[in-house]
């Protein structure tokens, strides 16, 4: 892959967060719809497929990676406009899976070959989400172990964004399958016969990357739920212990009200150590109590 001074024939032209004269020139110099530049820089566009006038557009979602106080992956729409000669990339960000094909570390990957130029980078796509789900495997992992000596919010915090990151990666996958099963029918895009096979494995991935994607989602959702019941639980056990200690610590407070209330006859009255001596025996008996019955 060799970058270019000016736009040649067969060329790939990567636009990253273009501005709107950039859109416009390109626009311009290669007869492009300006509709479909724009497309893609919309982040809530979702993935399909059109054509007008011998252009045809592929709006497919990509992973990525935001890095704050914690990993959390999203994706963003990555727009593939096709030409007689050219093939133009719009993506809002810059992402991993262009750089790639930049650095030239895709194999096979020749802009003259348009079509299968656009299924390796389809392909990519798919091995990338696979491999962020399996990073979102170790991370989940990870926070299983420290939930399991500490249960704080902060892990399970951690744990609902891996959730919801995918969510998003189950629902672009989906929306991914149905715009490649319309290119495997061959309708809009010509495909010969080893483009049918390598679009046949982008199939096999993606539809691989949705099945790791639910089973992680059901792991994930039953894990924060056992730990929710688990955490429910322990605060019941505390309050339960609570209740008992109050339970034992109210009983002296009933027998040393009542030998110190100017009351005549009590019995033992004048001996200090009696209420205290009851009230230790009293407490030991609901202690005992309270033990049997597993309330303390």
């Amino acid at each position: 892959m060799t970058r270019l001074d000016s736009v040649q024939d067969g060329c790939w032209v990567n636009l990253t967060y273009p501005s709107e004269d950039e859109l416009n020139t390109v626009a311009v110099t290669l007869g492009v719809e300006p509709s479909f530049l724009r497309a893609a820089l919309d982040e809530e566009e979702t993935s399909r497929i059109d054509t007008e006038d011998g252009q045809t557009l592929i709006i497919i979602d990509v992973p990525a990676v935001e890095k704050d106080d914690a990993v959390v992956y999203s994706t963003l729409p990555l727009g593939i406009i096709v030409t007689d000669k050219h093939i133009i990339t719009v993506c809002l960000k810059e992402t991993s899976i262009l750089k790639d094909f930049q650095d030239g570390l895709v194999r096979f990957a020749e802009t003259q070959k348009r079509t299968s130029f656009i299924l390796y980078m389809l392909l990519q796509v798919a091995k990338r989400f696979l491999q962020y789900l399996k990073q979102i495997d170790k991370i989940y992992n990870y926070m299983e172990r420290q939930l399991y000596k500490s249960q704080r919010n902060k892990e399970l915090i951690q744990l609902l964004d891996l959730e919801k990151s995918l969510v998003y990666f189950n629902t672009s996958l989906k929306a991914n399958e149905v715009t490649l099963e319309k290119i495997l029918r061959g309708r809009i895009i010509t495909l010969y016969e080893e483009d049918h096979d390598l679009l046949e494995d982008v199939l096999i991935e993606v539809r691989q990357a949705i099945e790791m994607a639910n089973i992680y989602s059901s792991i994930i959702s039953g894990m924060m739920d056992a730990f929710a019941s688990v955490i429910s639980n322990n605060l019941n056990v505390i309050m339960k212990v609570l209740t008992s200690i109050t339970i034992l610590l109210t009983i002296p407070n009933i027998f040393f009200s009542f030998y110190g209330m100017n009351v005549a006859n009590l019995p033992l009255d004048q001996f200090w150590w009696f209420p205290l001596a009851l009230s230790g025996v009293v407490i030991l008996v609901v202690a005992i109590i309270l033990k049997k019955r597993d309330l303390f």
